[in-house]
């Protein structure tokens, strides 16, 4: 099965699964600048279940958009369990979803560190009656494939933790 299949298949997967609980999703999203939403957005009828998504690619954006603090992205950084933990929150907090998933990461080619290497990703995910959870991400290949593992593994993730 090719990629753009198996995201097809995810979110179509995925989207059963919210309306079967009557959840709405939100996504904020920076590492993927969106693909995550264009997955979703790219199944029929997905305004049932997908209430929107937050393209936060700047720390600004993610202090605007979605309330994560200075503090915390000056302290642990962009790509850290507390910014998408925070960014998870603010999606909840700014729209109508039940449901959250958010994701930071470096992409590359450049812009790792010795302790933040190039496809270090951190992915979060805010769910009904739950605190929500974060999962820091080691991936392999150029800037277009990790971004690509990024969003499959975002929305596999999900379905595991929300349609077990």
């Amino acid at each position: 099965m090719k990629n753009n299949d198996i995201l097809l298949s995810l979110a179509e997967e995925l989207g059963h699964c919210l309306q079967q609980q009557n959840l709405m999703l939100a996504t904020a999203e920076s590492c993927t600048g969106g693909w995550i939403a264009q997955a979703i957005t790219a199944i029929a009828r997905s305004s049932v279940w997908f209430d929107r998504g937050f393209v936060t690619y700047s720390n600004t954006a993610k202090q605007e958009m979605l309330g994560v603090s200075q503090k915390t992205l000056a302290t642990e950084g962009a790509v850290s369990e507390a910014t998408v933990l925070a960014m998870v929150k603010g999606a909840l907090a700014r729209s109508q979803a039940q449901v959250a998933i958010a994701v930071s990461g470096i992409a590359g080619p450049g812009g790792g560190t010795s302790t933040k290497p190039v496809g270090t990703v951190w992915i979060a995910y805010g769910l009904p009656h739950t605190a929500g959870y974060a999962k820091c991400y080691l991936f392999d290949g150029d800037r277009t494939q990790i971004r690509q593992q990024v969003v499959i593994t975002a929305l596999q993730d999900l379905l595991e933790n929300l349609c077990p």
